[in-house]
């Protein structure tokens, strides 16, 4: 009876090597059949003395082995992995801060609402000859311009965050004779974590994303910058090459955001 009872529940439960692949083959079928568009548009469609040839599969691989066999790529990969960490560290340190500020004092949120909304629609790219006579030449205006870039996710998700507080657990702690400083540390930064983790998710996007062109701006460093390089020597199979390398960096910096500033289920849970 007992043998029977089991039988049931052993076959109501998923092979874990079938959740695996079934979480596994829609991602590798849609990238495959993504190259073969890829090589059929580059390789096949095109006329032969087309310089999309060049940008075939085929090519690509070899120029992307040759860029890591001089050691340009990686150095490259390094210096705008270090620029975009220490612009989404500014952007984070200004973000969170007024953030919090404006969203919990209605003066504050009345006076910066129009400085915010009007400073949030400029490019962060328009301000570009401004941060190069300032800055100059170097890193310096790439890290503003991806801090520019990145601070506003980050300070309205912060906002929202601190709107969407219940005013009940404010007037507990008010009851309770919380210190201003008590109140923000034990009610209001709990509370908008997690609107905090998505606006730095959202920042850490628009900041990969600035962060090629910014790099375009007269640096001699970067992958923004090795894609003019081999512009400029008509190695579109290099230029190619660096494109996908970006891809994929911003997919894996994606995945690990998602990972890291998921939000974690209590043990109770």
């Amino acid at each position: 009876m007992s043998a029977l009872a089991v039988q049931p529940h052993n076959q109501t439960d998923p092979d874990p090597r079938s959740r695996w692949w079934a979480r596994v083959w829609p991602p590798v079928v849609s990238v495959g059949v993504a190259i073969a568009l890829w090589w059929a548009a580059t390789s096949v469609l095109c006329a032969p003395q087309s310089l999309l040839r060049q940008t075939a599969p085929q090519h690509v691989v070899v120029a992307l082995a040759d860029l890591v066999g001089r050691g340009v790529l990686v150095s490259d990969t390094a210096v705008s992995l270090y620029r975009l960490l220490i612009g989404l560290l500014i952007a984070a340190l200004v973000g969170i801060p007024a953030g919090l500020l404006i969203g919990l004092s209605r003066t504050a949120e009345r006076a910066a609402g129009p400085v915010v909304a009007f400073l949030r629609m400029i490019s962060p790219l328009s301000w570009t000859p401004i941060v190069v006579a300032v800055f100059g030449i170097g890193s310096q205006p790439v890290i503003f311009l991806i801090a520019a870039a990145a601070v506003w996710p980050v300070l309205l998700g912060t906002v929202a965050g601190v709107h969407a507080i219940d005013p009940g657990y404010l007037h507990v702690a008010r009851s309770l004779h919380a210190s201003r400083f008590e109140q923000l540390t034990a009610v209001v930064l709990p509370a908008v974590r997690v609107p905090v983790q998505n606006g730095l998710r959202l920042a850490l996007g628009i900041a990969w994303v600035v962060l090629v062109p910014a790099e375009m701006l007269g640096v001699r460093s970067g992958l923004g910058y090795q894609i003019l390089n081999a512009r400029d020597q008509l190695a579109y199979d290099q230029v190619v090459a660096v494109i996908a390398v970006i891809g994929v960096l911003g997919y894996l910096l994606d995945l690990a955001a998602r990972i890291l500033l998921a939000p974690r289920r209590s043990a109770a849970s």
